[in-house]
């Protein structure tokens, strides 16, 4: 029979059976009891303990209740096998893809890709919007929402759509979501291609590649070229594909607008192998350089794109807001998987973006953005080649960011991690291609760049590529 030392707190707010319960439990989770280990009678545990029997019952009790431990009547009370705990290195704490995702919640760092600006956005007119619309959601009727949006923000983004990206669609085919990522999961159910082959563009987005595979699709990299996606490398590598991911108006990493040749191809592909094309349409209207082209989704007769858009990049990704228009005769369906499996987020953001939207101020920003970034890109270029080196040059301009190259002999991933000490965020680009070790290189966001620290952090750059730190 196991000895018990157990301490009593005779002074404190919890119970006497409550402390030996918990005294049992740890001895048991720590493997100080073995499984199988008999435990004192109540009566002898009680007269060790000075305590009523009664007190140790209920201790017991507990454990029992709780499968710690096996009431055995006559035989007595012995400790329940339980599985052995597990050694893994990881930590419950442990931030999810942290290969994508280094530091949630933190402010932007120069380079960052992905966020907007943190210094030109207009947060005193966003804070007073925001609270109108937490009032307003506050003293709604108490009911279900509608789980494809507001209606007045479908309206409000069916609208821009036309005017801005050249889409023509009807609110009922807007459907809210949790981002980008909640607009993926909804086409991914709705479109019922778990466990088939996709195709997706090589080099792409890193978060796409890794969310079509948890769906459990076969993920094929299609390279691209100045025209975009190659639809004839496609069909050669993965002929069974049924799902397309492309980003036609700025590739995803590498800036190119795709041809109108290849969206015709692409789309003529769909049509005759009955797939789908998703349209993430990442950065929208928030072409630099020129007009941005229309979306390829306006282009479609045959209800075979989904279009996919964000406010990640315009407002902010905290709201974690985005949209995706589905084809006509598939509305009904999207409603009905929405509803089950992918409502959208909660009403006082969408309020709060409707009016942002509806008040010309989403327009105005995005042109006062457009100017700011393309003066912070251009003045990027020209730090870099001003400090000429072949440790990092400069590729392209690309969307929000610039492409620069480094020598394939470097790993741009160890830079990057490297980057980070000196508060300087890079992203690395060999990890957006399938396959073959990929390119090495740097991709640099623009949007949170300090004209008056950029030579200095051009130059910590330059330094870490050519291995001096």
């Amino acid at each position: 029979m196991t000895k018990l030392s157990i301490g009593l707190d005779r002074s404190g707010r919890i119970s006497l059976s409550a402390q030996i319960y918990g005294s049992i439990r740890d001895a048991i989770e720590s493997g100080q009891l073995a499984a199988g280990a008999r435990l004192p009678s109540w009566s002898d545990l009680a007269a060790q303990l000075g305590v009523s029997r009664g007190t140790v019952r209920a201790a017991y009790e507990r454990l029992i209740d709780e499968q710690f431990a096996i009431g055995l009547g006559a035989a007595g009370t012995r400790v329940a096998a339980r599985p052995s705990p597990t050694t893994t290195g990881w930590s419950p704490e442990a931030p999810p893809l942290p290969d994508l995702f280094y530091d949630f919640n933190a402010a932007p760092l120069a380079f960052q890709m992905g966020v907007p600006s943190q210094d030109a956005f207009p947060f005193k007119l966003w804070s007073r919007i925001q609270a109108r619309a937490a009032r307003r959601a506050a003293a709604a009727p108490v009911g279900y929402p509608d789980p494809r949006g507001e209606p007045e923000l479908r309206q409000e983004i069916a609208a821009y759509l036309g005017v801005s990206r050249g889409l023509r669609c009807s609110p009922s085919q807007v459907f809210v979501t949790a981002g980008f990522s909640g607009a993926l999961n909804l086409a991914i159910r709705a479109l019922r291609v778990e466990g088939r082959q996709a195709w997706m563009e090589n080099p792409g987005f890193p978060l796409t590649r890794t969310a079509l595979g948890l769906a459990g699709m076969t993920v094929a990299g299609v390279p691209v070229d100045a025209d975009g996606l190659d639809i004839d490398a496609g069909i050669r590598i993965a002929p069974e594909a049924v799902l397309a991911v492309v980003t036609p108006g700025q590739q995803a990493p590498l800036g190119m607008t795709m041809s109108l040749a290849r969206r015709i191809s692409l789309l003529g592909w769909a049509k005759q192998h009955d797939a789908w094309i998703v349209e993430d349409d990442y950065l929208g209207e928030l072409q630099l350089k020129g007009r941005a082209a229309p979306a390829l989704a306006s282009l479609d007769q045959d209800g075979r794109v989904l279009h996919v858009g964000t406010f990640s990049k315009t407002i902010s990704p905290a709201l974690r807001l985005g949209f995706l228009i589905a084809p006509p005769a598939m509305a009904r369906h999207f409603g009905d998987v929405a509803a089950c499996l992918s409502p959208a987020p909660a009403a006082a953001v969408q309020h709060a973006v409707t009016e942002f939207m509806h008040d010309g101020h989403y327009l105005r920003h995005l042109r006062r953005m457009k100017r700011l970034y393309a003066a912070r890109q251009e003045a990027l270029v020209r730090c870099l080649k001003e400090q000429a080196s072949e440790s990092l040059r400069v590729q392209a301009a690309a969307g929000m960011t610039v492409v620069a190259a480094l020598p394939q002999s470097v790993s741009d991933v160890d830079i990057a991690l490297r980057a980070r000490a000196f508060g300087l965020a890079p992203v690395p680009l060999s990890p957006w291609y399938t396959g073959d070790p990929g390119q090495q290189g740097l991709l640099l966001g623009v949007t949170n760049l300090n004209e008056g620290t950029l030579p200095a952090n051009c130059s910590r750059l330059l330094e870490l590529a050519r291995g001096r730190h």
